[in-house]
Parts: C-alpha cells; sequence; structure tokens
C-alpha cells in the first residue's frame, strides 16, 4: 500500500515530519560511503566528520522548519526569500562544524564565519529547497502540479523522503565544497586535512587528495555546462539518498520550467549541440555499420576470388 504526503498543515503532517526526521536520523548510522561512479566533496571526509556535518544540517533543518512554522510566513514569503534562507542555513551549518572541529584560529577560514556566499552552481538545492519547505510545513496541495509526474495530492511519502535525505547530502557536500573554495591551495587543503583529522584514509596522501579534487573541478565543468542544461531539458534531476550501503543517486522526473528559463546562451548552444548529436550519431552509425557491411562484403569476395584464382594456377602448374 503506497503512503501518502499529507496535503494540509495537520497533526498528520506534523506527525510525518517528525517521522521523516527520525527515519533519516537512523539512517546516518549506516554507512555513508559513497557508491556511485559520482565524486563528492564530502568523499575525502572520514566517516566520523561526514556523520558530524551531516548530524548538525538534520539539526539546523529541523530548527528551521519550526523557526518558518512559528514566524507564519506564507508561500510568497517563503519564495520571495528561498535563496537568503539558504544561504543563511548553509552558512549556520558550516560555522557550527567549524566550532566543533575547534578551527576558529584558523586564519585561512576566518571569512567562512562571516561570508555567506552563495556556491549552488554545481547543485540542484537552490532549486528544490522550496518545494521541500513547502512539503514539510504547507503539505502537498500548495505544490504546482506541473512540477512532479504525479498529482500533488497523490504525493508519495516516499518522494518527500527523497527531497529530504537529497537535500541534507547536497548541503553537506556544498558545505565541504565552500571550506575548500575558501582554502584553494592543494599544499594548504592538505595540512588542514592532516591538521584536524578529517581525512578518509582512501586520501592519506597528497597525490590521492590532487587527483580527488581535480576529477571534481571536471565533473564540475560537465555538471554546469552539458549534465545540467541536459537534465533540465530533460526534466530530470539528480537526487542523493542514504541506504545500507552507502549514499546512493538516482535521477527522477521534475518540470522546471523556471531555471529552463535562467540557461545562459552558452548552454543553449551546448543543449542544441547535443540534440544534433542525439539526431545524427543514430543515423550516422546505421550510415557506418552498412558501409561496413558492404566493406567486408566486398573484402570478401575479393579475396575469394584471390583464392580461387591461386588455386588454378596451383591446379595448371600441378597438372605440368
Amino acid at each position: 500500500m503506497i503512503k501518502y504526503w499529507p496535503e494540509k498543515p495537520s497533526i498528520e503532517l506534523n506527525s510525518a515530519v517528525v517521522e521523516l526526521f527520525i527515519e533519516t536520523q537512523r539512517k546516518l548510522n549506516y554507512t555513508l560511503y559513497n557508491q556511485t561512479n559520482y565524486r563528492l566533496y564530502i568523499d575525502i571526509l572520514d566517516d566520523f566528520h561526514k556523520y558530524q556535518i551531516i548530524n548538525i544540517i538534520l539539526k539546523e533543518l529541523e530548527g528551521l522548519v519550526l523557526e518558518i512554522t512559528e514566524l507564519n510566513l506564507t508561500i510568497d514569503n517563503l519564495k520571495n526569500i528561498k535563496l537568503d534562507l539558504l544561504s543563511s542555513f548553509t552558512h549556520q551549518c558550516l560555522t557550527i562544524f567549524l566550532y566543533e572541529i575547534n578551527i576558529t584560529n584558523d586564519e585561512n577560514l576566518q571569512t567562512l564565519f562571516t561570508n555567506e556566499t552563495r556556491i549552488y552552481h554545481y547543485t540542484n538545492i537552490d532549486s528544490l529547497i522550496e518545494t521541500l519547505l513547502i512539503y514539510l510545513i504547507f503539505g502537498s496541495s500548495n505544490i504546482d502540479n506541473a512540477i512532479f509526474v504525479f498529482n500533488k495530492n497523490k504525493t508519495p511519502y516516499n518522494h518527500v523522503n527523497i527531497l529530504f535525505e537529497n537535500f541534507i547530502i547536497q548541503t553537506s557536500n556544498l558545505i565541504t565544497y565552500k571550506i575548500f573554495n575558501q582554502i584553494k591551495y592543494l599544499p594548504h587543503i592538505v595540512l588542514f586535512l592532516k591538521k584536524y583529522n578529517l581525512c578518509n584514509n582512501t586520501y592519506a596522501s597528497i597525490r590521492s587528495i590532487a587527483l580527488l579534487l581535480n576529477e571534481l573541478t571536471l565533473q564540475n565543468f560537465i555538471q554546469n555546462y552539458i549534465n545540467k542544461p541536459k537534465t533540465l531539458y530533460n526534466s530530470r534531476i539528480q537526487v542523493w539518498m542514504f541506504s545500507p550501503k552507502g549514499l546512493i543517486s538516482k535521477y527522477i522526473y521534475a518540470f522546471r520550467i523556471e531555471n529552463i528559463n535562467k540557461i545562459s546562451k552558452k548552454n543553449y548552444f551546448i543543449l542544441c549541440f547535443l540534440e544534433i548529436l542525439d539526431i545524427t550519431i543514430p543515423k550516422l552509425e546505421k550510415f557506418f555499420i552498412a558501409i561496413g557491411k558492404y566493406f567486408i562484403y566486398i573484402t570478401i569476395n575479393f579475396l575469394g576470388n584471390i583464392l580461387l584464382l591461386v588455386i588454378r594456377s596451383l591446379i595448371k602448374y600441378v597438372k605440368k
């Protein structure tokens, strides 16, 4: 039997939200190893600090939901302040994490305590924070019916659960990225990780850390200029989830017309180029397969005729 998310603010909605937080807290006991081929900045952290940063986000999100509820904000208010809200939220989580690992005296990171920089272009949390908070505070009936593939009044509980877990994982990744982005230089990043014992054993050497950061840089470029526009165009979005085996990801349907309207001309060009490739590659593939078949046929016939000539020549030679 499918369990649906409550439609309106009610005791039932409050219970569903509480259940969501408790269930997610329990999942933090799973391994937090990244099971995908897609790299995350939190991959570089050991399990303890991954848990620490994700646990901070979970607790702060609970406080954020309560605060918005107490302030009686409307959905329009929420839409207007969502980016400021997200910026403030990530900054608060980052500050708590830095205090908890006792690095308040690190000169390289001092600006992180005061600077609420917005760096969301490698994630999709900026586009989902509004939707998630509406689900948690106002219920499914207030969601735009065109965004997801199902009727908003029949929103599966598991769907909200996926958005919830995705937000937590992506926020933890964003916070880790902000730290590395602030330090910038590889030797300083390595010293920082070693000094505060943050590093996963997989990335114990300078070379392994450099390799991961280079992979992430390339991945971010591909994500920003190719994958993100393409998933927008295909009405899909990548989401992250907790599982008993570790962190996993999948794609869900999400129609985001406002994001499509914000695509730059450069990204539109890339989309057009990819669309042309999608059309031409199958046709070129068929063409080259046909050419290959003809080439093989002609080659076999040619070699067969040569072989016959050789055999006939040998027979004539033997008869002589």
